[in-house]
């Protein structure tokens, strides 16, 4: 028997003052594995992570964490229950170095049969912060910060990850790097919804993919299936 979902979405809705943003999605994510909410810029990926995470007015039929109703929860519990958010706008504390965003993260007990995440840890993975864990995160470029708002969000120790748009404007070295580190995310047992327009990317780590379009899934499928589909990709992802 499968293990039932870390995270159960069901017919979610959400609205920006009058202005309906999503029509009913409905998504899961299994533990341990990883996941690609895809598509184009506006169609609702950002949205629905913050519907998630209780950041924007929203209702369902289902949203469920670990089993338990989130429909209501406050952010901060969300967080506590261990669901991890990396915002595409990173909101790092530029006047904290390195090591002190690190600190700042690490807020929850390790899960159980999981080493804990430590500065350490997170430096094997992402050498560069590792080599300037002193400095301001001010003077880092955008993907190095990119790299700090994930390690920052592994130091609580989740369960589950949401990950928004890791690829977006970063170098492609550093695109090598997110990718290396949702892997190990993967290997760690640790489940990643990811939203994502790069396909490259998407491809390179993901299980299962959902494709978004106006507020509302379109396709659900494997991974591979919409990388060797032209037709889907042209219906769903071309700009």
């Amino acid at each position: 028997m499968s293990p039932p979902p870390i995270l159960d979405v069901r017919e979610l809705v959400a609205t920006y003052g009058q202005a309906q943003i999503l029509f009913g999605v409905s998504l899961v994510l299994n533990p341990g594995e990883v996941v690609a909410l895809m598509g184009r810029n506006g169609a609702g990926k950002s949205t629905t992570f913050k519907a998630i995470m209780g950041l924007v007015a929203a209702s369902a039929e289902r949203l469920a964490f670990a089993g338990e109703d989130i429909r209501r929860a406050p952010t901060y519990r969300i967080a506590r229950a261990g669901l991890g958010y990396v915002p595409e706008d990173r909101r790092i504390f530029t006047d904290l170095s390195v090591e002190e965003n690190l600190q700042v993260g690490a807020k929850h007990a390790a899960v159980a049969g999981r080493a804990a995440w430590t500065p350490e840890r997170l430096f094997e993975i992402f050498p560069n912060l590792a080599e300037m864990r002193h400095r301001r995160a001010s003077q880092m470029s955008g993907g190095e910060q990119q790299m700090l708002t994930i390690a920052r969000t592994l130091m609580g120790n989740p369960l589950a990850v949401l990950l928004d748009e890791p690829s977006e404007g970063i170098a492609p070295v550093i695109v090598e790097l997110m990718a290396e580190s949702v892997r190990r995310m993967k290997a760690e047992g640790i489940s990643v919804l990811l939203s994502e327009q790069n396909l490259y990317f998407a491809s390179a780590v993901a299980d299962r993919t959902y494709i978004i379009e106006k507020g509302a899934i379109r396709y659900e499928g494997r991974m591979a299936t919409i990388v060797a589909d032209a037709h889907l990709r042209e219906q769903y992802l071309s700009v």
